[in-house]
């Protein structure tokens, strides 16, 4: 259902702190036109944090109408709270998304069964197909293997996850739990390479934000099992995986795209604030590597 370069977006913010719409559509468009094979608005990259609920499903129904059909929209929809998990997908059901990314619930750190029931009751809440996403340095919640293969067996409707473990024998571990099916997207660019070679089909990323078609050749290459044309891509990206991460995401992304499109309104929200020298500097460097400045 879902493969390729899905960029996880950034949310423009104007100076005084507004959603900056007509610089998302532009954004929308330009990801479209290079190559992206998928969209995910608000999500950890789209400060969803700090959106209200009405910004947060304002800027989904955005991203469904300017993307018009042409890619599936992947909706960040995720809750700590069960109650609010199923309003938040069938709001993403009603703004038109294809399908909700959902991370386990955070900070309450329920155990195994607790993450089961979660998903069970936003399972049978909406029909809408739901996209896990397991990211423990973000949540402190791991979705075991197990779990994953329990509930991929029990709900249809969950199609998919966005693995950001960092652990690359996931990839196969989920393959042999949840079955070859499964969809299984990196949530880590450095490891996209290594995740598709052990079954992976594609990249939520944040580095194709700034270098969308790069990463949309990527991973082509990838689908095409080139992977010595794969392995020269993400070589030359390599450096601008790490260098969006020398600062708190995501800082250094806008900094890069204020490069890049200086009209677009890059604003960040508190508590995030601007990526500090050294970050901007490791920014500018890789954009150089990458051909991208």
């Amino acid at each position: 259902m879902f493969s390729g370069s899905i960029p996880a977006l950034v949310t423009p913010f104007a100076t005084d702190g507004s959603f900056a719409e007509g610089a998302y559509r532009d954004f929308i468009e330009w990801q479209i036109a290079e190559g992206s094979t998928g969209l995910v608005p608000c999500g950890t990259t789209g400060e969803a944090a700090t959106l209200t609920a009405a910004e947060h499903f304002e800027a989904v129904r955005v991203c469904v109408d300017q993307a018009k059909g042409r890619v599936p929209v992947i909706a960040g929809a995720g809750s700590n709270d069960t109650r609010v998990a199923i309003q938040n997908i069938q709001a993403a059901k009603e703004a038109g998304a294809t399908a909700a990314l959902m991370v386990p619930p955070y900070y309450n750190r329920p155990n195994q069964e607790g993450i089961f029931r979660h998903f069970e009751a936003v399972a049978n809440s909406c029909d809408l197909p739901i996209v896990l996403y397991n990211v423990p340095g973000r949540t402190v919640t791991d979705i075991a293997v197990e779990t994953i293969g329990r509930i991929a067996h029990a709900f249809p409707s969950v199609v998919g996850i966005k693995d950001a473990t960092g652990i690359i024998q996931r990839a196969s571990a989920q393959r042999l739990a949840a079955g070859a099916h499964f969809c299984q997207l990196s949530g880590n660019d450095d490891m996209a390479l290594a995740f598709n070679a052990s079954g992976g089909v594609g990249c939520i990323s944040v580095t194709a934000n700034v270098a969308p078609r790069l990463c949309a050749e990527f991973q082509a290459a990838c689908a095409d099992e080139d992977y010595t044309l794969a392995l020269d891509l993400h070589d030359r990206l390599f450096p601008l995986h790490v260098a969006l991460f020398t600062d708190a995401s995501p800082g250094p992304v806008k900094y890069a795209l204020g490069k890049l499109k200086p009209d677009w309104p890059m604003h960040l929200r508190l508590p995030m604030t601007p990526a500090g020298e050294a970050s901007r500097a490791a920014v500018d460097a890789a954009m150089v590597s990458a051909g991208v400045a």
